[in-house]
């Protein structure tokens, strides 16, 4: 008990001193916001800005820690928030102020890819219970070659659909056509089959639709189905002939199922309604595009529209909501990142990001280089979007794929069997800067000037 009572009285002999010291610690990180930018530098730990550290951070927290993503990345937001607010500020100004003014910069980005997320959530489950996914397994031939259309078919669907979606169908065919005896190397191909075939299009993966509300072009975006079309070839032909030595393919005709086309308009409505909108806005009213998250409320007002129809899966959306917050709050992070900081946009930087995009998500990859600009889309769009493959968990397909096929959460299998999806990458970016070269589009989204301090005025000389 004296132990204790002596040791009591020694904290409060401390508790002025620590309050002082707590106030020091206090003002330092009040000043230090006006001491970086007045010395014109970010502080920065090895020469890395440390925004970027903590974003690379919360990345690998994602990558590591697959059961707990969401609040991985919101404990990320929030520290690099806090970070920004105490230490550096915003270009839209410093502390809470600076931070509010950030958000209202970036609400309509966040708002259209939610709508979108959710929405085409919706989308993908219309698909599925169209029966279409069901029928199209009688179309493909008995040997290696039907499960090379398979693949053909995921690339296809992919282009029109999340590519999340395209996996898990192929998936479901896989799983039917070879009785649950699915090669690891199959696996890895239909990841990437769905990726690539999303990688060229705007309405297929969520970072060629950010490209696409950023304002660019859905034809630049297409370029990149130079490069997916090599590499679903290389990734078609030996994924196909894997699964074909590892289990034939066993069909089963479906001449009772029918096409529900009422689920099909509905597909075809949403869609019509994104394109539609996002063309008129950019073409006749750019600059109310920055100002109202017009293509996601379109395709929730088709969603609304067409409730007559069929009735919609609501019960899908507690789980899409989890998940795109998830991917918001790194897209979030993302946009806080100082990228006049970054090595300028460049070929090699692509294909660099595409190797990353592996280990981390490409969403908020995406994020930081269209902050950056100065990138050939359609090549940051098939580095980042085929590039993910490469690793089971380096897409969100492949992510989802393997809760429908346990085997496939092991790197190592993925690497070694899955082996012929890095040689697609390369060989599919290569041929496209043979035959396209680069072009990067330099005029988007110019780097703005970070918000500077008044520089204190020099005391006069005595």
């Amino acid at each position: 008990m004296r132990y204790f009572s002596t040791r009591r009285a020694d904290v409060e002999s401390r508790i002025p001193f620590l309050r002082i010291a707590m106030h020091r610690i206090l003002l330092a990180f009040l000043l230090l916001p006006a001491t970086a930018f007045a010395a014109g530098s970010l502080p920065s730990v090895g020469g890395i800005p440390v925004d970027f550290i903590l974003f690379a951070l919360t990345l690998l927290g994602v990558a590591l820690f697959h059961h707990a993503t969401l609040y991985v990345a919101l404990t990320g937001l929030v520290t690099i928030s806090l970070y920004k607010i105490l230490f550096t500020g915003f270009k839209t100004g410093l502390g809470v102020a600076g931070w509010f003014g950030h958000l209202g910069h970036e609400w309509v980005t966040i708002a259209n890819l939610f709508c979108l997320l959710t929405g085409f959530a919706l989308l993908a489950r219309h698909f599925e219970k169209s029966h279409v996914p069901v029928i199209l397994p009688k179309f493909l031939p008995d040997d290696w070659k039907g499960g090379f259309v398979l693949l053909v078919m995921v690339f296809v669907i992919s282009s029109f659909l999340d590519n999340i979606a395209a996996a898990l169908i192929g998936g479901a065919m896989a799983h039917q056509l070879f009785k649950g005896k699915v090669h690891v190397g199959f696996l890895a191909a239909i990841v990437a089959a769905s990726n690539a075939g999303g990688s060229g299009s705007v309405v297929g993966d969520t970072t060629t639709t950010m490209m696409w509300i950023d304002g660019i072009s859905p034809v630049v975006v297409f370029d990149a189905y130079v490069a997916a079309g090599v590499a679903l070839l290389i990734i078609g032909y030996f994924g196909a002939k894997q699964q074909h030595a590892y289990c034939p393919i066993i069909k089963h005709a479906h001449g009772h199922t029918r096409i529900d086309w009422g689920r099909i308009f509905i597909v075809a409505t949403m869609l019509i309604f994104a394109v539609v909108t996002n063309i008129t806005i950019n073409v006749k009213f750019p600059e109310l595009a920055e100002h109202f998250p017009f293509i996601g409320v379109a395709v929730w007002l088709a969603i609304l529209l067409t409730i007559p129809v069929r009735r919609h899966d609501w019960e899908l959306l507690p789980e899409t909501i989890k998940g795109s917050v998830f991917l918001l709050s790194l897209v979030l992070c993302a946009s806080m990142m100082p990228v006049e900081e970054l090595p300028p946009a460049s070929w090699q930087s692509a294909f660099v990001l595409g190797f990353v995009s592996a280990v981390f998500d490409n969403i908020p990859l995406t994020a930081l280089a269209l902050r950056q600009g100065g990138f050939d889309w359609g090549f940051l769009a098939y580095a980042v979007g085929f590039g993910g493959s490469m690793l089971w968990f380096g897409s969100s397909a492949g992510v989802a794929l393997s809760n429908m096929f346990p085997e496939a959460r092991s790197a190592a299998k993925w690497l070694r069997h899955g082996w012929h999806v890095v040689v697609a990458y390369v060989v599919g970016f290569m041929v496209m800067l043979a035959v396209l070269g680069w072009h990067p589009d330099a005029g988007h989204k110019k780097v703005a000037e970070p918000v500077k301090l008044a520089t204190p005025v020099a005391a006069p000389a005595q």
